[in-house]
């Protein structure tokens, strides 16, 4: 596979976890302080994760789609998403390959990055 054609399917890899809430081995985690808030709260967050589609080159240098930082209700927010081997000992060796890779976005406040 070609460079190009990895980076895409890395990319629409990470879209479909992020946009849709699930995937092949993929999950969606809120840690820090966005894990102690109410129900509600988390729901829009992850709702604004979904609907995020801004790309600077800064946030997203390989074009992956794997990090974004946005607000809801004024606060600042950001999601990471990471590429596991199935063991979870090490990072995913092939990430466009959603049969051996887990796949995790992981959504906080921006303060706790």
């Amino acid at each position: 596979m070609i460079d190009e054609e990895r980076t895409r399917r890395i990319r629409d890899l990470n879209d479909e976890l992020r946009i849709n809430g699930r995937s092949l081995n993929g999950s969606m985690v809120a840690m820090g302080q966005l894990g102690q808030e109410d129900r509600e709260k988390i729901i829009r967050v992850y709702r604004a994760a979904a609907a995020f589609d801004e790309w600077p080159e800064g946030d997203d240098p390989y074009r992956e789609h794997d990090f974004g930082k946005f607000d809801v209700d004024g606060e600042s927010f950001i999601f990471k998403i990471d590429y596991y081997s199935l063991d979870e000992m090490h990072g995913s060796e092939h990430p466009e390959d959603q049969n051996t890779t887990i796949r995790v976005m992981t959504l906080m406040y921006a303060e706790d990055y």
